[in-house]
This record gives C-alpha cells, sequence and structure tokens, in this order.
C-alpha cells in the first residue's frame, strides 16, 4: 500500500467515526472529565495522593519478583491456587482445563481489560463454554459482537437509543424498550438469570495485596460481587503489575480510581475480597437449607499474567506504563480522543493515551503503530494521571522506535539532500518533513515573498498532498523575508544594559523567527517598555518539532545545541524568555530527559514564558502605564502546554491588571496540535476538535471580540475556523498594536 493510499484509508476510517460514533464519545468523555475536575476539587490534598500513589506503583513495580513469591505464599495459604501465565495461549490454556474439569457450561464474567487482552471469551467459546458478560457495557457489546471503545467505559460510543433499538432486535420483548431505566432493569433481568445459572465465575482486579492475598475490585455495579462469590468456582485474572505489597496501600487508590475515570468521589462498589471467601455458596435450587448448615467448599484460581510485562518492566523508557491502574483518564482528557473514541485511538485491547506503552507492551509495535499517532504531545493527560506518568514521553519513545523499524520511499534522497537530521531507519517522509520544519524555514524565509507564492499554487499543494500528505484545504502559514533576529540586529535594543532593572535573553523560536515575526517585536517592545534590555541571540529550535515525530535523536541534537547557545547568557545571569508555550515545555520538561541533569536544571531554572514574565515584572514594580491599557475587548484561548505547566494565570492576571474584558473560552483543546492539523490523514478530526472551540468564539457574546491565544497552532486554528485573525497576547499590550 503506498503511503498516500494509507492515509487515504486512515482519514475515512476517521471520518467515519467521527460521523457515526463520535457525539456519544465527545458527550460521555467531556461528561467524565468535567466530573474528575469537580471531584478532584473536594480532595485536600489531590498532588500528595498522587505522588503517594505513584510511590506504591514505583516500588510495587521495582520489587515484583518478591512480591509474586509472597502473594503465592498466601494465596496457597488461604486455600486457592495460583498459576502464572507467560503469555495469552498460556492462560487460556489453563482456564479452558479448569473449566472442562468443571464440566462448566457457563461463565459469567464481570468487566476485564486483561480478558479482553487474552481473548479468553472466544477460547471458551471453541469449546463449547457459553461465555455471558455481567457489566452492562460490556453485555451491549456482546449483544453486538463489538469491541469496547473506552477502558471503562466499553459502550461509550453507544447512545441509549442505539442500545434500545439492539435491544428491542435481539430480544423482541413484549414492549419495546426506551427509557434507560427500562434498558438497566431489563438487563438486571437477563443477567441475574444467567449468574444463578453460572458454574465458573470470572473477574478481573484493579488490585492484589501480596501480604494477605485480597483482590479489589472496583465496579459502577454490582455484578463483579455477584460473579465472584455466587458460582463456586473464582477465576480473577490479572496482569502481574497489579500486585502491591499491602492493604494499607490501596487506600491512595481508593480516592482516586473513581474520581480519575469517571469523576465520581468514589465508585458505587468497592469490593476487598480474600477469595476463597467464606461465605456459603448460593443453591437455588435448595433454598431450604439454612446457611450455617451448608458445607460448600469454594475454589479459587488467580491467574496471573506476564504476556510481555517483565519484559516492559526492564525496559528503561516504557517501564511506567506498568504503574498505570486503568483509569481512562488520559482518554477522557484528550480533544482527539474526545471526538473519534477508542475504536480509532487504541489498538488490539486497549485505548487512549497510554494504549500505546500497553500495545507495543503485550501485543506488539504494528499494533501500536495504528494508532500512536494521535497523541499529539500535549500532555494533559499527565496533568490527569493519578500516578502522574509521562504518557506522552511513553508515545514519543514507540514512535521513535516505529520509525526505526523504516518505511523506505521514493523521495528519499531528495530529503537526505534538503532535511538532514539525526535519524537512522527510515521515518516516514511525512514525519521527516515537519520534523525538519527549522530547515524549510530558513529556506523559506530566504526565498519570500517567492516561496509563500510558490506554496499557494494549486499544482504545489497538489503534489504536497499526494507526496507527503500535508493537506490542501489548510492553509500554509507565509515565510517572512525579515527574520525577528535580522529586524533586531538591525534596529538594536532601546534600553541600554546599564540603565535596564533587568536583562533577558528572548528564544526566537522557528516560528516566531520566520513566520509570526510581529509577535517577536511586540515581545521586545512589551519588554523594553518595563525597562528590560532585550537581546535575541541565535539560538537554532528547541527540538519540539523532530520530539512531536519520533525523531528523537534530533530532537537530542537540537537540545544540546539550544544549550551551548544560552549557556553563556545563564552563566552572566540572563534570564530566557520563550513566547511559545511548546518550547518552553521543551525547557522545562523535556531537555531532562536529552540533557544532563545539571544543564538540564540551570536552563531549566531561569526559562520563563512572556506573561509570565511580565507578570513578575509588574509585580516587582514596573509601570502597567507604559504598556497597553486602553485595549478591544478579548476572546482569549490558552495554549494545551501553556496550562499543563500552570502557567495560563499569568496571562489572565496580566489583563485582569490592565482592566481588560476577557472572555475566555471553555474548551481545552483547539485541535491543531501543531504539525498535526496539517496532516491529511488527521485534518478532519482536527477541524472537529476545534469545532467545540469555533463554537464558543462565535456566540453574540464572542463574535465581536479581538481573538487571542498563546500558542502558534491555536493561532493557526483559529484563523482558520473564524476567518478571523488571532493574535498573541502580547501583541495585545504592545505598546504601540495596531490590533482594533
Amino acid at each position: 500500500m503506498s503511503s498516500d493510499t494509507g492515509r487515504g484509508a486512515k482519514a475515512d476510517r476517521i471520518r467515519h467515526l467521527l460521523e457515526t460514533e463520535g457525539p456519544a464519545v465527545e458527550a460521555n468523555t467531556l461528561g467524565f472529565n468535567q466530573g474528575r475536575y469537580d471531584s478532584v476539587a473536594d480532595l485536600e490534598d489531590y498532588e500528595a495522593l498522587k505522588a503517594e500513589a505513584r510511590a506504591i506503583k514505583e516500588d510495587a513495580v521495582e520489587r515484583l519478583p518478591e512480591l509474586l513469591e509472597e502473594l503465592r505464599e498466601t494465596v496457597e495459604e488461604n486455600g486457592g491456587t495460583v498459576y502464572l501465565a507467560d503469555d495469552a495461549a498460556d492462560a487460556n490454556r489453563y482456564i479452558r482445563e479448569l473449566a472442562s474439569e468443571n464440566e462448566a457450561e457457563r461463565v459469567v464474567k464481570s468487566k476485564s481489560m486483561t480478558s479482553e487482552e487474552l481473548e479468553v471469551n472466544e477460547a471458551l467459546e471453541a469449546d463449547g463454554v457459553d461465555v455471558v458478560e455481567t457489566d452492562l457495557g460490556e453485555w451491549v457489546l456482546q449483544v453486538a459482537d463489538e469491541a469496547p471503545s473506552h477502558i471503562v467505559a466499553p459502550a461509550i460510543h453507544k447512545s441509549r437509543e442505539e442500545i434500545a433499538r439492539l435491544f428491542n432486535a435481539e430480544f423482541d420483548p413484549e414492549e419495546p424498550l426506551e427509557t434507560a431505566e427500562e434498558l438497566t432493569m431489563f438487563a438486571r433481568e437477563q443477567l441475574g438469570e444467567l449468574i444463578r445459572e453460572a458454574d465458573i465465575g470470572m473477574t478481573g482486579a484493579n488490585f492484589i495485596t501480596a501480604d494477605s492475598g485480597t483482590i479489589m475490585l472496583v465496579t459502577s455495579e454490582g455484578n463483579a460481587r455477584k460473579s465472584a462469590v455466587v458460582p463456586d468456582t473464582h477465576v480473577a485474572v490479572a496482569g502481574l503489575e497489579k500486585v502491591v505489597p499491602s492493604v494499607e496501600d490501596l487506600a491512595p487508590f481508593i480516592e482516586l480510581i473513581g474520581r480519575s475515570g469517571t469523576g465520581q468521589d468514589i465508585t458505587s462498589y468497592i469490593s476487598l475480597l480474600t477469595p476463597p471467601v467464606d461465605s456459603p455458596v448460593v443453591d437455588f435450587d435448595d433454598p431450604d437449607v439454612a446457611f450455617a448448615d451448608r458445607e460448600d467448599d469454594r475454589d479459587f484460581h488467580l491467574v496471573l499474567i506476564d504476556n510481555g510485562r517483565l519484559e516492559l518492566r526492564e525496559d528503561d523508557q516504557l517501564r511506567e506504563t506498568l504503574y498505570c491502574i486503568r483509569c481512562s483518564a488520559c482518554a477522557n482528557t484528550c480533544g482527539n480522543f474526545q471526538s473519534v473514541g477508542g475504536h480509532a485511538f487504541g489498538g488490539e485491547t486497549y485505548s487512549g493515551g497510554i494504549a500505546t506503552g500497553w500495545e507495543a507492551g503485550v501485543h506488539g509495535y504494528e499494533s501500536a503503530a495504528e494508532f500512536n499517532d494521535l497523541c499529539t504531545g500535549c500532555s494533559r493527560c499527565v496533568e490527569a494521571c493519578p500516578v502522574e506518568i509521562d504518557i506522552p514521553w511513553i508515545n514519543t519513545v514507540v514512535r521513535d522506535r516505529l520509525n526505526r523499524g523504516g518505511e523506505d520511499g521514493q523521495f528519499d534522497f531528495l530529503y537526505d539532500e534538503l532535511v538532514p537530521d539525526e535519524e537512522s531507519g527510515g521515518p516516514a517522509l511525512q514525519k521527516r518533513l515537519f520534523g525538519n520544519y527549522e530547515t524549510l524555514a530558513k529556506l523559506g524565509s530566504a526565498t519570500a515573498p517567492v516561496s509563500n507564492w510558490m506554496a499557494g499554487l494549486g499544482p504545489v499543494r497538489t503534489l504536497m498532498e499526494r507526496t507527503v500528505g500535508v493537506d490542501s484545504r489548510r492553509p500554509l502559514p507565509a515565510f517572512q523575508r525579515e527574520t525577528l533576529r535580522n529586524w533586531h540586529e538591525k534596529r538594536g535594543s532601546r534600553v541600554s544594559a546599564a540603565d535596564a532593572n533587568r536583562e533577558v535573553v528572548l528564544y526566537p523560536d522557528v516560528y516566531t523567527n520566520y513566520i509570526d515575526v510581529d509577535r517577536g517585536k511586540a515581545a521586545v517592545r512589551v519588554l523594553e517598555a518595563l525597562n528590560v534590555h532585550v537581546r535575541v541571540p541565535d539560538v537554532p529550535g528547541s527540538g519540539r518539532a523532530p520530539l512531536s515525530q519520533g525523531m528523537i535523536a534530533t530532537a537530542d541534537e537540537k537540545a544540546s545545541r539550544v544549550y551551548a547557545a544560552l549557556a553563556e547568557h545563564v552563566d552572566a545571569g540572563r534570564d530566557v524568555v520563550v513566547i511559545e508555550p511548546s518550547d518552553l515545555a521543551m525547557f522545562r520538561n523535556e531537555y531532562e530527559k536529552l540533557l544532563p541533569e545539571q544543564s538540564f536544571e540551570r536552563l531549566s531554572d531561569v526559562s520563563y514564558e512572556v506573561l509570565e514574565y511580565v507578570y513578575g515584572l509588574l509585580e516587582n514594580g514596573a509601570d502597567p502605564t507604559a504598556l497597553r491599557t486602553d485595549g478591544p475587548e478579548l476572546a482569549y484561548h490558552s495554549h494545551c502546554q501553556q496550562r499543563t505547566l500552570g502557567l495560563d494565570a499569568y496571562t489572565r492576571a496580566v489583563f485582569d491588571e490592565l482592566e481588560y474584558d476577557v472572555l475566555e473560552s471553555e474548551v481545552e483543546c483547539c485541535g491543531m496540535a501543531g504539525s498535526f492539523g496539517y496532516k491529511e490523514q488527521y485534518y478532519e478530526l482536527s477541524m472537529d476538535v476545534g469545532e467545540r472551540l469555533a463554537e464558543q468564539f462565535t456566540t453574540p457574546e464572542a463574535s465581536d471580540r479581538l481573538v487571542v491565544a498563546s500558542g502558534t497552532s491555536c493561532e493557526d486554528q483559529l484563523d482558520d475556523l473564524l476567518a478571523r485573525d488571532a493574535v498573541h497576547p502580547v501583541e495585545v499590550l504592545d505598546p504601540r498594536s495596531r490590533h482594533h
């Protein structure tokens, strides 16, 4: 399949899901995500709980071999059996033999992603065993013969109306089912009967404690308890990573898992079982015998699954995947997931941001490759994750390894000359184009305006779409002949170093230096108005572009060059002021993985976002009247990484100080995400995510306001969505601002 055919197929698939599943997924994930915000706001120390939860998982994974041995001894002392399965086939063989020995005709299951990973249903059904999912969402999908689209809410992509049509068609009830209550009661009656007649009950396990063999089951329905204790044989299947040292370690997870997943302060059912449980077996055929007179033997089997997990544990870059508690917060907070759900943003089993790590670990890199590029690295999921997993980094590492698998193309020879990079193997041409954007920007600027004219020609856009998948519907940025550095070098600083209160280095990011030079000029003038001496040195791109394409070696080389160029300024005590939030995120976050520790800390400690810096100057006595204080009414959207760095509050505070009337967006993601919105296969998805923002900014309250956005991607997307120019906040503050 040629690359353009592959992109077209992916675009068609996404378009189909946007139309068919998108509305239900969007409504549900946005509800879950808002619920998370509301619920964690009630916690006294949310961040401390997250840190505690992470420390427990980190310790458990580090000590996993000894904990597994302790757990085996504990369960056996309790009267149960532990089986450690190497892979899915091994686990299924054990479970099938168990069903055969018990002459089981029916197995009832509570919701378990690990059992989905094993495809245990299919294995048992091949032996003639009737397998019934007792979770309502899972049962809906079993009836519909579909795969889950969400880790916690498997049928999130189905509306109530769809489920009603499905049940009415499949079961032909006496009265058509319509309301949620009718559907739920019908399912309860059907499933209750099936559970009563089951021979084996199968559950997963959210956590298992090594000290007591206790299993914690977290559910929104009571079906897990019933599946575990109604039949006399209970099989629990769980990944090795579910083991924690002690019952006391469960406390932070009880607080976090429901809030993170569905926004519930505490999940409807939290069951702590130490199987085999002591309660007698329920015998529906002999109800007259008192429980106290029964002498039932319960049988318990804990099937622990490796299936690639021990290999993940030895992988320094992907190990954090095992800290995951399967809460789905990373999916619920992701703009792209909110539009298409797990049938696009997921692999063979797992979905959402963390799915890349899971799929690469348990199913292989080919499965992860199908959806890995849907992660744009915005980092909102890191903030949402209750165990603080750096999910974007995991996705970047997998992307890098997929690149190194190689994808050779007929234009590689041209790219090797045009956009040289540090990559071995063969990143796709599309990735190499966007990963080397700095080289193209230099060339485009040097040959402007001719380069802009050529890039706008119909045949050129068609060729770009066919060869590298730059969508022809997306306007391209216009390169400026005079760069920010050229302008500043010719102009010079208007505040002498001797008279200035502060001296800073304004980082000339690629976009500001070659394209949106006006915002760079505005930043210089704003800082000078507050009596700051500004330098604009020759510094390369931060490496954000190649990193976003999974080109880690190239990003690493860029990081070293950036630090080398800025080190003399850091030594001289100058602060580094950054306009583009995604570049500041590199300095404060990703450079920790790319630079020596001391170098990272020195640069990170003196780097500031431009409005953060302006706020600091004003707080320390700078004259606010030096800035523009009589500006227009604003409609403001903050960049994803500005928010995850906790910096959006500074922009709001500066606008408040200067008495601007600001309507702030309630939508978290613009959908552009740098190069993502330019890619042919993702254009419709990008615009769908952005439409949520466009709706707010076209209301009567917002339609006449000046649109302001703090990041490059947001500015570009809002320009396209609204057909109104969007500007950076620093341009609003510019004393020489021309914006009405």
